[in-house]
């Protein structure tokens, strides 16, 4: 009969439980890792839908609203700035996606006039502040502001993620003639942000600012370092074409860009794009939507 160690048997058998225990362990932290590191990712894209107009023969709203919610849908965006929305025109988008929205009318302060409305993903969102201002010297109230055409506004919101991450998303559209009103727009938007974002907290700024990147309105908004351009600050390149603005013509690729995603130092910005979706050589809008995708940081 052999002799046998159980001694041995008992350390060797020990040995394999905690190779066994190291290997699930292992297992565990990469499984985990992930899950515990991972830094939620927000899409945030700014959006002039165009106003219903009429008189778009080819491009009415009935027409390419479908379509335009079918695009927010499809690239998952998670809060969408837009411009010129009339009531009916966001109250159709609000019951496509079944997203809320803030702002209000720019006419009135209620339902009259084109809004600078956000909408949010309310599975991931929870609303906590919102107001609007108009673009003028008397910013509290409906108004026209220096040399601009027509009132303009902007509405904001405070939002917390599920997380409980707390972050600021101010949404405008400047005046399409008056360069003065586009300049004083942009110091208003800045004090604006200053005095209402007291915290320092993650802050993105979107819009139709109707100004190119060599205007001195948008050296107003980027030169205090407050805010920066995300697709200069996307860690990686941009995508899509470099123009915003379509007039709804097929045949010639955009070159101005006048629709801009900023961001404070509180928001990391990993991709940036320009989406130049269409259907059958139509597109949904007279603008192409400018997404990005973030991180908010403390």
């Amino acid at each position: 009969m052999n002799n046998f160690n159980f001694s041995e048997f008992k350390v060797s058998n020990f040995k394999l439980s905690g190779l066994k225990l190291q290997v699930i362990l292992l297992m565990f932290t990469l499984f985990q890792a992930p899950a515990i590191m991972a830094q939620e990712t927000y899409k945030i894209a700014t959006y002039n839908i165009r106003y219903a107009n009429s008189s778009d023969e080819g491009n009415l709203w009935e027409d390419r609203a479908p379509h335009l919610i079918n695009l927010i849908r499809f690239h998952e965006m998670d809060i969408i700035g837009t411009q010129e929305g009339l009531f009916n025109q966001l109250e159709m988008i609000k019951e496509g996606l079944d997203f809320p929205y803030i702002g209000v009318g720019r006419n009135t302060g209620e339902k009259e006039g084109e809004f600078s409305a956000v909408f949010y993903n309310p599975k991931k969102f929870t609303l906590l502040e919102q107001n609007s201002f108009w673009l003028s010297p008397t910013p509290e109230k409906p108004s026209k502001g220096w040399d601009a055409s027509l009132n303009r506004i902007c509405s904001w919101g405070k939002f917390k993620t599920q997380e409980g991450q707390e972050f600021y998303v101010f949404n405008v559209h400047y005046d399409h003639r008056g360069q003065k009103a586009r300049e004083e727009s942009s110091k208003l938007v800045i004090q604006k942000i200053k005095s209402i974002n007291k915290q320092n907290l993650p802050c993105i700024l979107t819009g139709d600012f109707n100004i190119e990147d060599d205007n001195p309105a948008y050296h107003e908004i980027t030169k205090g370092d407050l805010m920066k351009d995300s697709k200069k600050e996307s860690k990686l390149p941009s995508y899509g074409p470099l123009g915003t603005f379509t007039g709804f013509k097929w045949d010639i690729l955009p070159e101005k860009r006048i629709d801009y995603i900023f961001v404070n130092d509180k928001v990391k910005t990993l991709h940036h794009g320009t989406l130049s979706d269409n259907y059958g050589k139509k597109y949904p809008s007279d603008h192409f939507p400018v997404m990005v995708k973030v991180q908010l940081n403390k």
